[in-house]
């Protein structure tokens, strides 16, 4: 079929025309022409990944004033308005006619109705981008097409970043994820993001926060999500890294809300991706890709003792993008938490700022953006179009009061209903709304549910059980606290749970059966901290830490076995799988009373 560009002549620069012309896909300039129809831009620039290109939009938004340069070669920042500084959960929707339970659906045809009469003329007056990418390596069994319009060079100068630029993957006519923003009049009454899974479309609008704006981010993970259950693959919030152990480099992922230290963990090994992971079968082998190629982080706490590889990305020459962190007067940065001197004054997300004030100088979700050639730990196998074997999955959470720092589940299920699907962590500032509210979040995933969860983890047992070799996984905690609301660990000990986890995937430590997974023993992780962080690690910080607190984890089981015996298609073996920890439970408590040592299951 021959493709018609008569829709697009004259609207688009002669070179776009032949090229658009050149790969014959008919879906891709309908698309266009129909958006461009809808949004009336004065201009349309159509990037194809080009150095000028790149270029061309880099100068843009520092013409439209969406980015200021800074002093450091590369730097600019960028301000979101002050109401819209994170993930707009209450204004963001799926587009269905079903009730899914812990999913903001809205009528199909009622949500189309109003994104397009929001959308409608958005653009005039402006510049319209239109870019092309691969979520994924190209040309690979993982690569999933994708086309971002927009009329804000930042979102496009972010997803150049961020994404591979693929336009000649395009050629005949492919299908691709479609994207549609504009920031309007940054109406933050009038914001919406609509998810069309049916069509495979996000729709945003009067927003500019990278998170509800840049499509193939965490909008698009709605839509992979969505085709991955219904083709047998996983595509998670999960960071993919590798750590060493003595029989070479095992790879993980991990899934953590968003600042609850993913983005730490991926830096204590060798990074492939710090967010996001499509995770297929291949040959009875669980492989992974990172669907991006950059990083959009959370800045705030990011400091030089804890953190020196993002601390040397963000202090050398190089293309960042700060958002919503403090501009000093000399074109320098400063974020909360980075333990340099506060300055007098500057300027921030809320106009003119001044340290007398007494308010923050950033925001609490204040973020960077960094391609991941610029960190000094990147993988070689990054951009792998094979992906690389995960021999371990882990599972985080925020949890002050129950978790023990590290736990290894019995088996695949147990792991994926007992740990991933029962995660509860405190919501943290990047999503609006109260922060420290205990949030149940099963692989922290639920904010980009686009359908039944029920459906959802069937497809994930599924997926296990046509593995021939089968990942382990563990549950990690990092901010387990007294009761004295004082943290019993600090920020490094991360590197000992995660040498721990690599020993048990190497078969090479035992651990203490609990009722609800393994353990370690004391004796192995004295000689970790001793190993890993030069310190001594006494008994009486193992046993505070890894003492199980049996009744409040009875009742964390008994809340996820109400949350899923109300979704009529949950799998009956995440039932049966919680019923069965909640006797175990019950036994110990029997045996052991509230509370249980590890030292006591060691001499039982």
């Amino acid at each position: 079929m021959k493709v018609d560009l008569s829709p697009l002549n004259g609207i688009i620069s002669d070179k776009a025309f032949q090229k658009l012309k050149s790969i014959n896909n008919p879906s891709l300039v309908h698309f266009l022409s129909k958006t461009i129809e809808l949004t009336t831009p004065d201009r349309v620039y159509v990037s194809f990944g080009e150095e000028k290109d790149r270029e061309y939009v880099k100068k843009r938004a520092l013409e439209t004033k969406e980015e200021i340069k800074l002093k450091m070669e590369g730097h600019t920042i960028h301000f979101d308005h002050p109401l819209d500084q994170a993930r707009a959960r209450e204004d963001t929707f799926i587009l269905t006619d079903e009730k899914i339970p812990f999913v903001n659906t809205k009528p199909r045809d009622e949500g189309l109705r109003e994104m397009l009469s929001l959308l409608k003329g958005s653009m005039k007056g402006r510049e319209m981008y239109v870019g092309f990418y691969s979520l994924g390596p190209r040309n690979s069994k993982f690569s999933i097409l994708a086309v971002q319009i927009t009329d804000s060079p930042y979102v496009i100068h972010s997803e150049n970043i961020l994404y591979r630029n693929a336009f000649e993957d395009f050629y005949g006519d492919k299908p691709f994820l479609k994207f549609i923003h504009s920031k309007g009049q940054l109406d933050i009454k009038k914001r919406r993001i609509m998810i069309d899974v049916k069509e495979n479309t996000v729709y945003s609008v009067n927003t500019t926060y990278a998170g509800n704006s840049v499509g193939l981010k965490k909008l698009a993970l709605r839509l992979t999500v969505t085709k991955a259950v219904n083709e047998g693959w996983l595509s998670e919030h999960m960071a993919i890294v590798g750590f060493e152990g003595n029989r070479g480099t095992h790879y993980f992922t991990a899934s953590f809300p968003s600042g609850s230290g993913k983005t730490s963990t991926s830096m204590l090994g060798s990074l492939i991706s710090d967010d996001l992971a499509f995770i297929k079968e291949i040959d009875g082998v669980c492989r992974a890709v990172n669907p991006e190629i950059g990083i959009f982080g959370i800045i705030q706490g990011i400091n030089e003792r804890d953190d020196p590889v993002i601390w040397d990305v963000l202090h050398k020459p190089g293309e960042v993008i700060f958002s919503n962190v403090l501009m000093t007067d000399d074109g320098g940065v400063y974020w909360e938490g980075s333990e340099v001197e506060k300055p007098e004054k500057g300027y921030n997300y809320e106009g003119a700022w001044t340290k007398e004030s007494g308010k923050p100088a950033s925001h609490p979700n204040a973020r960077f953006t960094s391609p991941l050639t610029s960190f000094s730990n990147l993988d070689k196998d990054y951009d792998n179009p094979q992906g690389v074997v995960i021999d371990g999955i882990i599972f985080g959470v925020r949890d002050y009061s129950t978790l023990v720092p590290v736990t290894e589940a019995f088996s695949w299920e147990h792991g994926v209903i007992t740990i991933g699907a029962s995660m509860e962590s405190s919501r943290t500032s990047a999503v609006i709304g109260k922060a420290d509210v205990l949030e149940f979040n099963p692989m922290a995933i639920l904010d980009f549910m686009p359908l039944s969860l029920g459906k959802y983890l069937n497809n994930y047992l599924t997926f296990g059980r046509n593995l021939k070799y089968v990942p382990k996984i563990f549950s990690f905690n990092y901010f387990l606290k007294d009761e004295n609301n004082k943290f019993l660990n600090s920020k490094e000990d991360k590197r000992v749970w995660v040498k721990w986890a690599v020993k048990r995937v190497e078969s090479e430590t035992d651990a203490i059966y609990t009722p609800v997974g393994f353990i370690p023993y004391y004796e192995d992780l004295s000689k970790l901290f001793n190993s890993t962080l030069g310190k001594q690690y006494t008994k009486e910080a193992y046993e505070l830490q890894f003492t199980l607190k049996l009744s409040k984890y009875l009742e964390k089981t008994e809340r996820i076995m109400k949350i899923y015996s109300e979704i009529a298609d949950t799998p009956i073996e995440v039932i049966n799988e919680l019923k069965a920890q909640k006797d175990r439970l019950l036994d110990y408590i029997n045996r052991y009373g509230d509370k249980v040592s590890p030292f006591q299951l060691v001499k039982s």
